[in-house]
């Protein structure tokens, strides 16, 4: 009413108040009241803001590529914002001018530029494979940029979204790098396979290892017990001579023994022996008469045996030969 308004901002806006052509007043989240025909407010937000931006360029092997991405500032110095940009509102709190909205688009001019100037110095895989050298060279172009520090703008962050190339050139590339990975695939499956037939040959060594080696042990085993075989019969010969020698000695001390008894008799004829010892029955000495004839026959002229004596003799041969019965007969 009369021309006083009352204006009032958030903590993230920075109002200044011209009267007259002369800054009367500035400051983050302030209220007044102001007299409308000869004041003029300028609200200027000094909160983060996120620019997207997306743009296309070139490669140095002559490629298109898309970035993608998002810058975050903040407004530090709104002073000389309101110096080169109209910020300044009308009496419904809306601002008279385009400008807030050109202060992103240079913003997002000096993101293209510095990435344009790395983008046309690398080729397109390189930057399809890692865009961080890109996205530290965009923060680091536009933190030390003049179009920042004589906008009074702080960058806050930098983020790449994605680089991509155009349709045919990822098909192209991602035919490539299936063939790539086909490729290592089929060498994955070669290794694996030369690593199985390693492993079993190495498998077939250590059980043919294991076959010599029980074979080893087995001989070994064979060799001990011949070797026992050997000490065993080597023993047994030590033995069956150490019998040997003393059925020798024994021998030697019978016949010793025996030569002691025979010696007093020797020069005594056998058959006064056997008389001695009661040994010899009729017939034998009959026998020994006759063979003592016999040796003497060639001094005897003639023999007569009566027959009577022979009868006698045989008769009593078949009497001593007649078997049981029949010399029980003869005694009924």
């Amino acid at each position: 009413m009369f021309g006083f308004r009352y204006h009032k901002v958030p903590p993230t806006t920075h109002v200044i108040q011209y009267k007259g052509g002369k800054l009367t007043r500035q400051g983050n989240g302030l209220s007044f009241f102001y007299f409308g025909p000869t004041s003029t407010i300028v609200n200027i937000p000094i909160g983060s803001s996120g620019v997207p931006f997306v743009f296309e360029e070139v490669t140095s092997d002559f490629q298109e590529v898309t970035i993608q991405g998002e810058i975050t500032f903040q407004i530090s110095e709104p002073e000389k914002v309101a110096s080169i940009l109209d910020y300044s509102i009308d009496y419904r709190g809306r601002h008279r001018s385009d400008d807030p909205t050109k202060l992103k688009d240079r913003m997002i001019h000096a993101t293209q530029l510095l990435a344009r100037t790395y983008i046309q110095k690398n080729a397109l895989r390189p930057l399809l494979i890692s865009n961080e050298e890109l996205l530290q060279t965009i923060r680091t172009g536009l933190e030390t940029s003049t179009t920042a520090s004589e906008l009074g703008v702080r960058i806050l962050d930098v983020t790449i979204q994605g680089v991509r190339p155009n349709p045919e050139m990822a098909k192209a590339l991602q035919a490539e790098a299936r063939e790539q990975l086909l490729q290592q695939a089929d060498e994955a499956v070669h290794a694996r396979r030369n690593h199985a037939v390693q492993l079993e040959r190495e498998i077939k060594e250590n059980e043919l290892q294991t076959e010599i080696a029980i074979q080893e042990k087995q001989r070994e085993v064979r060799e001990t017990k011949v070797k026992a075989d050997i000490a065993i019969e080597l023993q047994r010969g030590e033995l069956v001579d150490q019998q040997v020698a003393n059925e020798a000695k024994e021998s030697k001390a019978r016949a010793e023994a025996l030569k002691a008894i025979l010696e007093p008799v020797k020069d005594i004829d056998w058959r006064t022996l056997l008389a001695t010892q009661g040994g010899l029955d009729s017939k034998q000495m009959i026998a020994m008469a006759f063979r003592d004839i016999a040796d003497n026959a060639d001094k005897i002229g003639s023999l007569n045996i009566s027959p009577d004596l022979l009868n006698t003799l045989l008769g009593q041969k078949e009497t001593e030969s007649t078997p049981g019965p029949v010399n029980q007969r003869r005694k009924k």
